[in-house]
């Protein structure tokens, strides 16, 4: 249990980072703002499907759940910044929508939008880590991964991909 609870605390620091850098991409080149992407989302994506915290008891049963520590002013915030970061790069079409299959037309997304919705979860996941000083990390963790099984983790898969066809353009 010590290796998980280890790896935890490196996933932490690890979705921390990727907060910090997404709210300071402004501060940085587009290349290396991409090649920052190109780092985490691969091992943010690894470390939540890989690590195990068990379910010995239910997170419904303790009535836990992570606490929307993120506003949507801030949301928003960040969102804006990466649309000028990316400019007329952002946007890009959207292979794995439910309704590309009946669509006629192409569905477009944005790599701001999808970046900004893998950095609510993270966000909140680390926020809820540190505002508990550390004594919620296994059910923080547990909570961020249902909804990266439900949610997130297509999303970061798709705009990987977009972020790694700028990459090599």
């Amino acid at each position: 249990m010590e290796a998980i609870h280890t790896r935890l605390i490196n996933l932490v620091a690890l979705c921390s980072e990727y907060c910090a850098a997404l709210e300071n991409s402004a501060e940085l080149e587009k290349e290396d703002f991409i090649n920052a992407l190109l780092g985490y989302l691969p091992r943010i994506y690894f470390e939540f499907h890989d690590i195990d915290a068990g379910e010995s008891t239910s997170l419904e049963e303790w009535g836990f759940g992570l606490s929307d520590h993120l506003d949507e002013m801030q949301y928003e915030t960040v969102r804006m910044q990466l649309a000028v970061v990316f400019g007329e790069d952002d946007t890009y079409l959207e292979t794995f929508e439910k309704d590309m299959k009946y669509s006629d037309t192409p569905i477009a997304t944005t790599i701001s939008e999808n970046l900004a919705d893998i950095y609510q979860p993270l966000y909140n996941f680390v926020a809820e880590v540190r505002e508990s000083e550390g004594d919620h990390l296994e059910e923080a963790f547990r909570v961020c991964k249902d909804a990266f099984k439900d949610y997130w983790s297509q999303t970061l898969c798709n705009v990987l991909r977009a972020v790694n066809a700028l990459h090599n353009s």
